[in-house]
């Protein structure tokens, strides 16, 4: 059940927290004509209303000329903690499949994924079940796996639209553990970053530690996370250096002070904002300044934990200890949030100040803007005794690039009855590898593992820019039967896939005719 009211949409961006440059522009634009308008009026018997008048035109055109264009794209995001369940077979509701507009990003953050030694052998071996649902409910709508990561019972997936997965490059991940003094990973933080269309982004994904008493030591196990992630990037080596980063998951915050009886009558009454004052995290927040930076939208859905399963009862029993007696009642809280942070700006010296006033104002060329769209919950799911949060944004930014670094397409008619050939040519200098290899997809593949055939790029030495490389595809390696299918070229060096082809139809073979597996007459072939 969606419990966010009002239309509210929190927004911030790459140059300030409250609104976007074109938003700024065009309420100084409208104060700009205003005033105009004005001195128009007055302009017959009035040479200062003149001067003033040319002076607003010439801001007035200023403003206009620095309007920067962006693209936006849709971002879905879901953190849950399943409490070793297995996914239920109906997950469309808990991904918003056919919303408007439609999605271009999938974030899913888990939590004690089932992680038993047995059961985590084999899900290294093979995706595990909650990969599996997902991915076999978002391929066939044109989503595919753009990476993931696991860390026992922490799984971060990260999958995108294939028309964006040339534009996803640098993809690196990262664990920490903080679990049972950092040796045991059953609680602590896994990330994935990325530069999408250029912009270098974080997802970070935590269980943080349980309890009503342990508030001060989440925030030191967030802080100890943020210190001691690292990626091989120059520009972005750790969490915060990204543009922008998105924290999410079982962050075990509870509601401190109010009792059961207060916190059930404001739950049931729907009248949610007299607990915010004792949420841990807002309280935390007003005390710690690096977790300021950090936005997030009202807490305007039910608390997520803790429910009795498969019902939407809240679980107020009283847990066992170690020693078997009886704990504390729980206490239903917002353990599960999603929040962002904008990278924000350095605080300019008063040098500085002084020589922006003949300057752009030091704007990002290239800036984002995240406006979160919906914040809220699925009552519906109920095999776990937390229930899934999601949110919704919208990622305005200009893109650093719109070129894939690798041109690739098939080349004449493709099917079984006779080897095919492909052309390649890389577009934009990267760090290229005789490793490289060009998958050949059928359209609705899952991941970039996910291919039908492949082939190694040219092995003897690397292509020069904008250099035609062609390359020939075994039949044997081709599919009998015929259908739609993609080339895909994947950089071993940036762990993404570079370049696609568009798609293409490959023809059923006279083999898959000869062998029954197509009804005579197809492609015009006989047997």
């Amino acid at each position: 059940m969606d419990t966010f009211t009002g239309s509210l949409r929190l927004r911030s961006d790459s140059m300030s927290s409250s609104a976007s440059q074109g938003s700024r522009s065009k309420v100084l634009l409208r104060q700009r004509l205003a005033q105009l308008l004005i001195c128009i009026e007055d302009l017959s018997s009035d040479d200062e209303a003149s001067e003033e008048v040319s002076r607003s035109l010439d801001e007035a055109f200023q403003l206009c000329g620095s309007y920067i264009p962006t693209d936006a794209f849709r971002m879905h995001m879901v953190t849950w903690n399943v409490a070793t369940a297995e996914p239920p077979e109906d997950i469309t509701s808990l991904l918003q499949l056919d919303v408007q507009p439609p999605t271009d990003l999938y974030v899913i953050g888990l939590q004690e994924v089932s992680s038993s030694p047995v059961r985590f052998i084999s899900d290294l071996l093979v995706e595990d079940s909650w990969s599996h649902v997902f991915m076999d409910t978002l391929a066939p709508r044109g989503f595919i796996k753009v990476t993931s990561v696991r860390m026992q019972g922490l799984l971060l997936l990260v999958f995108a639209k294939q028309v964006h997965l040339p534009y996803i490059r640098d993809i690196q991940t990262t664990y920490t553990r903080t679990g049972i003094f950092g040796y045991w990973g059953n609680k602590g933080g896994v990330s994935v970053r990325f530069s999408f269309y250029g912009h270098m982004v974080c997802f970070l994904n935590c269980h943080l530690a349980a309890h009503m008493n342990y508030a001060l030591q989440r925030v030191d196990e967030f802080e100890y996370i943020l210190e001691t992630q690292d990626f091989d990037i120059s520009e972005s080596p750790n969490v915060l250096d990204h543009k922008v980063v998105f924290w999410f998951g079982d962050l075990n915050f509870r509601i401190a002070d109010h009792g059961l009886h207060f916190l059930r009558s404001s739950i049931n009454s729907g009248r949610l904002n007299l607990l915010w004052s004792k949420d841990q995290l807002l309280m935390m927040k007003k005390k710690e300044a690096f977790l300021q930076e950090f936005e997030e939208g009202p807490l305007n859905f039910k608390p997520t934990y803790k429910f009795a399963r498969n019902s939407d009862t809240y679980d107020t029993s009283s847990p066992k200890t170690w020693f078997g007696f009886n704990g504390k009642k729980r206490k239903p809280a917002w353990t599960d949030r999603i929040l962002w942070r904008i990278k924000p700006k350095d605080l300019p010296s008063e040098d500085d100040e002084k020589a922006s006033t003949c300057t752009d104002d030091g704007q990002d060329e290239y800036p984002i803007m995240v406006t979160q769209d919906k914040y809220t919950s699925d009552m519906s799911y109920g095999v776990s005794d937390h229930k899934p949060v999601i949110a919704t944004f919208s990622l305005e930014l200009r893109k650093c690039f719109d070129t894939p670094m690798v041109h690739i397409s098939p080349v004449g008619v493709w099917s079984a009855d006779q080897d095919a050939v492909l052309t390649y040519t890389v577009q934009e200098d990267f760090m290229s590898s005789t490793w490289d290899w060009i998958g050949l997809y059928k359209v609705g593949f899952k991941s970039a593992s996910d291919y039908e055939t492949f082939v190694w790029v040219r092995e003897n030495e690397l292509p020069e820019i904008n250099e035609v490389i062609q390359i020939s595809v075994d039949k044997d390696e081709i599919p009998l039967l015929g259908g739609q299918y993609v080339l895909g070229y994947y950089s071993t060096n940036m762990q993404s896939i570079l370049g696609l082809s568009s798609n293409f139809q490959i023809l059923e073979s006279k083999r898959a005719v000869m062998e029954g597996l197509v009804p005579e007459g197809i492609n015009g072939i006989n047997k």
